[in-house]
């Protein structure tokens, strides 16, 4: 099985986003995540375009400081696994879950839960 897991437990090869090809898909991407709240706006295909999580990039979670800090490449490797930016990502994503489960397609949701909604098992990897 492919997967390509970041710090954060998302499957970057199941997200719409780091999988879209073209500016079309993008651009329907740009919508659902301004539908889902995850975006004040709906973004230029430009802004949209992820290639995947680097240590330049901003997290979220905090989670590229802190596995450096304690100087593992992954959370599970951390002696303090699972801790409190574990658990508070983890919840977190059950309260993105829900707003998905609100305002998303049954295909959508599908998606989003496969990219987005396994961290908890994901984390573990």
């Amino acid at each position: 099985m492919n997967e390509f897991i970041t710090l954060c437990g998302d499957d970057c090869l199941k997200c719409p986003r780091y999988t879209a090809k073209t500016d079309e898909e993008l651009s329907a991407v740009a919508e659902l995540w301004y539908r889902i709240g995850w975006r004040e706006s709906i973004l230029p295909p430009d802004e949209m375009r992820c290639c995947g999580c680097s240590p330049e990039k901003q997290c979220t979670y905090g989670l590229v400081e802190c596995t450096a800090a304690h100087g593992v490449s992954k959370c599970s490797e951390c002696a303090d696994f699972p801790c409190v930016k574990t658990e508070e990502l983890l919840k977190r994503s059950r309260a993105y879950e829900q707003k998905c489960v609100e305002v998303c397609t049954e295909s959508e949701l599908s998606v989003l839960r496969a990219a987005f909604f396994n961290k908890a098992d994901n984390l573990k990897k």
